[in-house]
């Protein structure tokens, strides 16, 4: 029987920030040394009191204008009440009824292959301080207070998402959001962004019990838990059976979501107003000051590099994905467009794209794009575009030259120069060599003449290795068929 999904997301991001949310204690997520970023205030000393971190509240204005939100005019913390052993108060600061941020959406392409856009509401963000962590052992637990009260951004959204790859989607687009604006490193594998799902089945209007899907920490997990679930939850109800209304983990290796407990309703919490943290008045100017701070946002990235370079989808999205190459990329076509007016546009722009998304970020391993732009400037790498256009230089030699850029830094004119890499144009030189090569290779020679064409690819690599590849090939292929 078909049934109707309905899925939500509340999706919990660790902010960067130097500090806290509540104390002074520094925000340093790679502290591997237990217990050691902490204080009477985060972990929850008598007679302590919470300070608020104008940063993290800064931050999660600027998500939410990114997102298209309604920042009410004031906002305030509230005690979340319950009981974890690595929460140190017994309770959470948090947010609930005046968050900073309501009513936002996010619109993600869910196309495979014409465009087709959805808009995903998000209901609110909102602002509240981590718990720790627990190392659970053998026959104990310990707990590590490093990441209690590190600053953490929730937002939760409408359950407007109807499939697995469609929450994967929203995931991916908002994480590239958050790593745009600066506001977190949003690693999942180090906990920094965490996405739970609300999952329903159902018939018409009448949709299931939500079941709550926690922690999750890829985006494969995200798009796999909700899979599963909609497996699972369907034969319950084709059974006849009833949908139990609780919170289940998801088991990577088994593939499959674990019961954990029943889920608790907002009212089990117990929400009391922070009394001692005072309503926040967030003045017009200081909203217009967070506004003029958002950078240019992914669609609109999409859409002006389409436009402006008329690069294909999958270009644009490796240097959306990869915002750091993405900027060299533009670097680059800045430094060539004193060439734009002698040459074929379209086609500089495709070796240049062509040269940064492999060769030169095949370097990558090596070095960060930070440390390979420090090594091949945009200007060099601008130059080295220019002589594989004009043809000085061929697409083999242009490998050797960047490699070498990568390990001397030098620019590639005098790479070139130094290593006698320039392209062969005499062909009276290179029919000497084509001679030579005949006369070395006679078996070959003779299979050609027999309608073997594999042996003039054979001859003509031959050619090109005694050339050190600085003669063209098309050359190479005319000349070898003439002399042959």
């Amino acid at each position: 029987m078909e049934y109707k999904l309905i899925v939500g997301l509340e999706i919990h991001v660790e902010l960067k920030t130097k500090s806290k949310m509540f104390c002074s204690c520094k925000n340093d997520p790679d502290e591997k040394r237990p217990n050691y970023n902490i204080c009477p205030v985060c972990t929850a000393q008598p007679g302590t009191l919470p300070v608020i971190n104008k940063e993290a509240v800064r931050k999660t204005i600027k998500t939410g204008l990114a997102l298209n939100c309604n920042i009410p005019e004031t906002s305030k913390f509230d005690r979340k009440n319950y009981f974890y052993p690595d929460l140190p108060k017994g309770y959470q600061i948090s947010q609930y009824d005046k968050p900073f941020c309501k009513q936002a959406y996010l619109e993600i392409d869910t196309s495979t292959g014409s465009a087709q856009v959805k808009k995903v509401r998000i209901t609110r963000v909102h602002l509240e301080e981590d718990t720790g962590r627990l190392i659970h052992q053998e026959k104990s637990s310990l707990v590590d207070f490093n990441r209690a009260g590190i600053p953490l951004m929730e937002m939760v959204t409408e359950p407007d998402l109807t499939s697995g790859k469609q929450a994967r989607k929203f995931a991916q687009e908002l994480r590239l959001i958050l790593k745009y604006l600066g506001v977190s490193d949003a690693d999942m594998e180090k906990g920094q962004m965490r996405v739970e799902v609300n999952i329903s089945l159902g018939k018409g209007k009448n949709m299931g019990t939500k079941v709550e899907i926690k922690n999750l920490n890829s985006f494969r997990s995200v798009e796999q838990s909700i899979d599963y679930e909609i497996k699972r939850q369907t034969e319950l109800l084709d059974e006849g059976k009833k949908i139990v209304q609780e919170t289940r983990g998801w088991d990577e290796k088994k593939g499959i979501t674990i019961s954990q407990r029943e889920k608790e309703e907002a009212h089990d919490y117990r929400y009391l107003p922070e009394p001692d943290l005072p309503t926040l008045h967030l003045d017009k100017k200081f909203i217009q000051n967070i506004q003029g701070e958002i950078p240019e946002l992914l669609q609109a990235k999409r859409i002006r590099l389409a436009y402006e370079y008329n690069l294909d989808e999958k270009a644009i999205e490796i240097f959306i994905s990869n915002k750091d190459l993405g900027k060299y990329f533009e670097k680059v076509m800045s430094e060539l467009s004193n060439w734009l007016k002698q040459a074929d546009y379209q086609k500089l722009v495709k070796l240049a794209v062509s040269y940064i998304i492999t060769d030169f970020w095949s370097l990558f391993g090596k070095a960060s794009i930070s440390e390979l732009e420090s090594k091949i400037t945009p200007e060099n790498f601008a130059e080295l575009i220019t002589l594989i256009y004009k043809g000085e230089i061929s697409s083999k030699t242009a490998k050797q030259v960047l490699k070498e850029m990568f390990e001397t830094k030098a620019d590639p004119s005098h790479i070139i120069e130094e290593k006698g890499l320039t392209q062969l144009t005499d062909t009276g030189e290179i029919e000497d060599i084509i001679k030579q090569v005949i006369s070395k290779n006679p078996k070959a020679v003779e299979d050609y003449r027999k309608g073997k064409e594999n042996a003039l690819q054979f001859l003509a690599g031959q050619v090109m290795a005694a050339t050190r590849g600085r003669a063209k090939p098309d050359t190479v292929q005319k000349l070898l068929k003439k002399l042959l």
